[in-house]
């Protein structure tokens, strides 16, 4: 028996549009995650890049639970002394790039290095409604009926 390998030439890239109103942040960045890295595959591969591509839309309507819009904080640092920043995620969602929200939440679900970067690539998010991808048929993913726990109330 031997172990395949998946070589990047091989794998096959589908277009997977997610409608993100209603859906709470931690949720959908996880089944973001694993779809980018792959793993709802069975040709995985941990060093390949074998996921979908991945669109959002609607990020600007997205959920957290609990009090976790006034209370939680992304927190940067600026690189001089004393310049650490924070903002809540209210702060975040009533601004100007909204979207950002489910991005970084996605980012931190992967481990650093060359390999998240490039499948940083292959998510897009959008704030609105309105996405340029139509050309790339993407297949709708209707993440709210896969549990219960994905939409708030």
């Amino acid at each position: 028996m031997k172990t395949y390998v998946a070589k990047p030439g091989e794998v096959e890239k589908k277009w997977i549009l997610i409608d993100a109103s209603g859906l709470v942040v931690g949720r959908l960045a996880s089944i973001i995650a694993t779809r980018l890295k792959g793993k709802h595959k069975p040709i995985y591969t941990p060093h390949v890049d074998c996921g979908d591509n991945i669109i959002v839309v609607n990020a600007e309507k997205i959920v957290f639970t609990g009090n976790k819009t006034e209370n939680k904080r992304y927190y940067w640092h600026t690189g001089h002394p004393g310049g650490i920043k924070e903002r809540s995620p209210r702060q975040i969602l009533e601004g100007r790039f909204p979207e950002r929200v489910v991005v970084k939440a996605v980012e931190r679900m992967l481990a650093r290095g060359p390999l998240q970067r490039q499948l940083m690539r292959n998510l897009k998010v959008y704030k609105g409604a309105e996405h340029p991808h139509e050309a790339q048929k993407p297949e709708t993913l209707d993440v709210a009926s896969l549990n219960a726990k994905n939409v708030k109330g």
